[in-house]
């Protein structure tokens, strides 16, 4: 995956890249990195300002579209992704904004990339997830970690049916356990 941001503020660039990379150490089979070129990436960041979300979400989603995400969401940041016929991921859009400070920079800029890797729906059912609208981290925790790993284990596949994920679940569950104990310098 390469992602692309798109606006005039280095600084939240910056912050973004080092995202990307904490993201890319942690997330063992996942090849995604910054690139300064628009052609070729498929994660495209647009960075806006607060007062020019709306208008933004607008634009991506149409003027329907977009009354239902503030009515549903009221977002701070936002992200979607476009799929294939066979569940694969073809394109993600994020919207950061960068006029908040930068827990909040952060915080959105970790949940919607990794909501635009897959794991695109928020849930207030797990309490110690980024996922959870109600839970501000800032960081890529280790709970979250699991999630992204098992997603983007080479035998998870896109399109593959309940019964064959609960196959292999096993021993993928076992080897990401190991690998994110590891990368994280955790003790057994």
């Amino acid at each position: 995956m390469r992602v692309f941001a798109d606006g005039n503020r280095r600084d939240r660039k910056l912050q973004l890249a080092k995202v990307v990379a904490d993201i890319a150490a942690r997330v063992q089979h996942l090849d995604i990195a910054v690139t300064e070129a628009s052609d070729g990436a498929n994660v495209s960041v647009t960075l806006v300002r607060d007062r020019d979300l709306d208008r933004t979400v607008e634009k991506f989603y149409g003027s329907e579209r977009a009354r239902e995400i503030r009515r549903s969401l009221d977002p701070r940041c936002l992200s979607g992704f476009r799929k294939n016929e066979t569940y694969e991921i073809e394109h993600s859009d994020v919207i950061l904004t960068v006029d908040t400070g930068d827990f909040t920079f952060l915080d959105c800029a970790y949940e919607e990339l990794l909501q635009a890797l897959g794991p695109i729906n928020d849930t207030s059912s797990v309490p110690w997830t980024m996922f959870n609208d109600n839970v501000s981290m800032g960081f890529f925790d280790v709970y979250d970690q699991y999630i992204l790993n098992l997603l983007y284990d080479p035998r998870v596949r896109p399109g593959m049916t309940v019964e064959e994920v609960k196959a292999v679940l096993p021993q993928v569950l076992a080897d990401v356990r190991v690998w994110v104990r590891q990368v994280n310098h955790l003790a057994e």
